[in-house]
């Protein structure tokens, strides 16, 4: 090989090589600070990436099924006011219950008590067709008109929990007011009406506010679990700005002395020019 050649200039060659090294891990490291990623995309590290997305894709899931609980929030919160509302109308109802249960008040003083049962008998039924959010209820077990089982996404994998309704119209009236002082005891007893309907009173209460403390806590968890993905995708993904700043500096250095390199490369050849003065 010529090693005084204006055809050849392999000080120019090895030079401008290095320049294009500097330049290219130059152009990374300002990808990285500028997008405050190490990977950002299949390019940087397919294989880093593709967990990446599929980490992003969970917290995505995630994130969807505590908008999907807290529907189901609405619906639960109202079931349990309406409940709450019954069971201390039930108070009520048995305060006049008792009074209907006495043998020694007049005809005049029944026909009020009776009124005054089925008011708030009334009252009742409002609280239960009254207890819907966002159409749906589940104080009601008819589907047409918006009750029924409600299945909510609990998590990223789509898994379902499923809350079981009640048909209210039935399991949580009581029977219409009594019009003797002997039905009013026997609704009274131990198993009688009253006593049937404010045990399935308690009973919803008891599940739905169960259902409740679940879903507050599975949207607790999965807060969690978001915070611990996003902590694991940052380790995986996110860029030392540290490091990568001292990084840029040094390219930018090498870069100018690469340059200056080149430039003292392509000048070589001029030197032959003396050869033929």
């Amino acid at each position: 090989m010529a090693l005084n050649s204006v055809n050849t200039n392999n000080g120019a060659m090895v030079a401008l090589q290095s320049l294009n090294r500097t330049n290219d891990a130059l152009t990374a490291t300002q990808k990285r600070i500028s997008t405050g990623q190490r990977v950002a995309d299949a390019k940087d590290d397919g294989a880093a990436f593709a967990v990446a997305q599929s980490v992003r894709a969970d917290v995505a899931g995630l994130q969807s099924a505590n908008e999907q609980i807290g529907g189901t929030k609405g619906i639960l919160d109202t079931t349990l006011s309406a409940l709450n509302k019954v069971s201390t109308a039930m108070s009520d109802i048995k305060g006049v219950l008792v009074k209907l249960a006495d043998d020694t008040i007049n005809a005049d003083q029944r026909a009020q008590y009776e009124a005054q049962y089925t008011a708030m008998r009334t009252q009742v039924e409002n609280y239960i067709t009254d207890s819907t959010y966002n159409g749906r209820s589940l104080l009601s077990t008819d589907t047409a008109a918006g009750g029924g089982d409600i299945s909510t996404t609990r998590n990223e994998a789509g898994t379902t929990y499923t809350l079981t309704a009640v048909d209210g119209a039935t399991d949580l009236v009581v029977a219409a007011a009594p019009t003797d002082a002997a039905t009013a005891q026997a609704a009274l007893a131990d198993g009688g009406d009253f006593d049937t309907i404010m045990n399935s009173i308690s009973d919803a209460l008891n599940t739905f506010g169960s259902d409740s403390n679940y879903l507050d806590k599975q949207i607790s968890y999965n807060n969690e679990k978001i915070d611990s993905l996003n902590s694991g995708l940052g380790a995986l993904v996110d860029a030392d700005l540290a490091k990568e700043s001292a990084k840029l500096q040094s390219l930018q250095i090498q870069q100018q002395l690469g340059t200056q390199a080149l430039s003292i490369a392509n000048q070589a050849p001029q030197t032959l020019l003396s050869l033929f003065r």
